[in-house]
């Protein structure tokens, strides 16, 4: 179980995830946070983070804080999709395909 608090939930993800572990995740901190421990990070429209994608990211998602807290209206997201879903599916396709591969690799070894 997790405690309450800010980011309590986020901090436990992180401490349990291990390489090779998926986390799927719109939070582009936490979505940092386990690349650099090695575990894959999708969101659920299908964006794979990996380690030259997510801090490239993280700097567009902390301006665009700045900017909303100087007043900026940005809106939202757009609805969740069937482009969305299939854009999901074939990430979540294409790392466990990944995955699949590496195990056979090590087997061979």
């Amino acid at each position: 179980m997790v405690g309450a608090g800010l980011d309590v939930a986020d901090a436990a993800i992180c401490e349990i995830c291990a390489p090779g572990d998926l986390v799927v995740t719109e939070d582009i901190p936490l979505a940092a946070k386990v690349v650099e421990k090695g575990a894959f990070a999708l969101s659920p429209h299908g964006e794979i983070y990996d380690e030259e994608t997510v801090g490239e990211r993280l700097s567009m998602r902390n301006f665009m804080a700045e900017m909303r807290s100087g007043g900026l209206a940005t809106g939202g997201p757009p609805p969740f999709g069937t482009r969305d879903r299939e854009a999901f599916a074939n990430a979540l396709n294409g790392i466990l395909e990944k995955n699949r591969s590496k195990k056979k690799q090590a087997e061979t070894r």
